[in-house]
């Protein structure tokens, strides 16, 4: 994808706003991106500026509550970075985010790297990249103060609300990819809290989410990359989360995961 001038300038304002923990109104007029392809433009300038590898890949705004949640009408791509990871068991910060939410969510790791091409990619194609299926735990914050109003041009050019991700172990069992709509899920919060949730809040199937992420990066030249993953959205509506809390999820036979918030 061509980095030009004006989409440089948008990524060195947003991620030196995530680099300080800062956020903005919106960006300049001048920088703007009026429609998904310069939202995606801008995003993939943001690697040389935050000087991070691309450890994977999210889809936000999988379910209607995660679109209700940013304000779009349909999914949003975006890259996460490696220094952003985190195994379960390690404390994450909330300081600076403005979201304050986790979302219990399947991750695909993939095995096989699917380069961009005019043709989409079947569903078939995409299984035979997977190499596990692990359960993740997001926790999302945006750039902007009104990450509602921002729009999905913008929402994009943020990376799609990208921030830090919790991962859990490979799931021993099979990897029982027709039966995800199906995946009865469940979250509970120390302080007494339940969410309960399916597969079938990621598109209908998270599989579906994973094949929509490997087309919509293939469409805009991004590459999935052999190595990476990719968390396919919330199964469980947002969790509001606030320091002190710890979240355990049960994603059923992709595994169980939990993170504690500081």
């Amino acid at each position: 994808m061509e980095h030009t001038d004006t989409a440089r300038q948008a990524a060195i304002d947003l991620s030196t706003c995530w680099k300080l923990g800062q956020h903005r109104e919106h960006l300049a007029a001048n920088v703007r991106p009026q429609n998904r392809e310069q939202g995606y433009a801008i995003q993939s300038c943001w690697a040389d500026h935050v000087g991070q590898e691309i450890a994977g890949w999210k889809i936000a705004a999988t379910s209607v509550a995660g679109q209700q949640h940013i304000g779009v009408d349909g999914p949003l791509a975006g890259p996460i970075f490696a220094q952003h990871v985190q195994p379960e068991g390690t404390q994450v910060s909330l300081e600076n985010n403005r979201m304050r939410v986790a979302e219990a969510e399947v991750v695909f790791m993939m095995g096989k790297t699917l380069v961009p091409r005019p043709t989409p990619y079947t569903r078939d194609e995409v299984l035979a990249a997977v190499q596990a299926v692990q359960p993740g735990i997001e926790v999302p914050d945006s750039r902007f103060l009104n990450f509602e109003k921002a729009g999905a041009a913008q929402l994009i050019a943020d990376c799609a609300c990208s921030n830090k991700m919790v991962l859990g172990t490979t799931a021993a069992t099979k990897m029982l990819f027709d039966d995800l709509p199906g995946l009865q899920t469940s979250a509970t919060v120390s302080d007494g809290r339940q969410f309960a949730g399916s597969g079938a809040n990621v598109l209908g199937d998270p599989v579906l989410a994973l094949c929509w992420l490997v087309n919509e990066l293939s469409a805009h030249q991004l590459t999935l990359r052999q190595g990476q993953f990719v968390t396919t959205g919330a199964c469980i509506q947002p969790i509001p989360v606030s320091s002190g809390d710890e979240v355990t999820v049960d994603l059923g036979w992709v595994g169980k995961i939990n993170a504690r918030f500081i």
